[in-house]
């Protein structure tokens, strides 16, 4: 069989596609529910179900079908009352997204990395797994909204990076090390992708970059340890 190769543009739409779709944990639960209901779920469902504003559950299901993850009709669910406004209905389709249910974190970058080290020699992969964690980092800075605060010190800024790392099932607190300052990581959300592809871990050392760069300025961030390659810890140091 033929394998389809992607151009370094490519993937980098692939990549981004994918992680904006379901790079927040709280949407891919939102995918999973949905898919859980064949007969489609409302913003209201949604938020009752997650606790969120239906707002908020609004924009999470707007971004599954702006992906095309989620198809949208316009109707009542079946043996609803006649009476009342229809409501905006979203659903799964069969094709919509390559990912085996239930959807996890090493499931979404296993599919990801898998294109990168077989269409890439490692050096290009590793670079470009990282310029993909900077972005993502990037954003995840976006979200706090403080970008651009220039009162906040790097120590600071350190610290907010680990917390968002954590929120995102790192469990990482920042540290000094005689004169460095790292980030630790107790847990690999990434599970066996990292193991089977260490390269992974530039992804975790682009997400530190991007989410300091946005919050502080330059940094550079450099792996001292890694799970993936037998470590006990993931460690991250970092100089600004």
């Amino acid at each position: 069989m033929t394998r389809e190769t992607l151009s370094p543009t490519e993937f980098s739409s692939a990549v981004t596609a994918i992680t904006s779709a379901f790079g927040d944990p709280t949407r891919r639960q939102i995918y999973l529910f949905a898919h859980e209901h064949p007969e489609g779920v409302t913003a209201s469902e949604v938020a009752e179900h997650f606790d969120l504003h239906p707002n908020v559950a609004r924009h999470h299901l707007d971004k599954l079908a702006a992906g095309s993850h989620l198809e949208v009709s316009v109707g009542r669910a079946p043996g609803s009352p006649g009476a009342g406004r229809p409501s905006k209905r979203y659903r799964t389709h069969g094709d919509a997204v390559e990912l085996d249910l239930p959807v996890r974190h090493d499931d979404v970058l296993v599919t990801l990395l898998g294109k990168a080290l077989a269409l890439l020699p490692p050096a290009q992969a590793e670079a470009m797994a990282e310029e993909v964690g900077v972005e993502y980092g990037r954003t995840m800075a976006q979200a706090m909204g403080e970008v651009g605060d220039v009162q906040r010190s790097f120590r600071t800024a350190l610290h907010a990076v680990a917390d968002a790392l954590s929120a995102h099932g790192f469990a990482a607190h920042a540290e000094q090390h005689g004169n460095e300052l790292r980030i630790i990581s107790d847990h690999c959300p990434f599970g066996d992708a990292a193991v089977e592809h260490p390269v992974i871990c530039a992804v975790d050392r682009g997400m530190v970059r991007g989410m300091l760069e946005a919050l502080y300025g330059d940094a550079t961030a450099l792996t001292e340890a890694s799970r993936a390659t037998g470590d006990a810890t993931c460690i991250t140091a970092i100089t600004g």
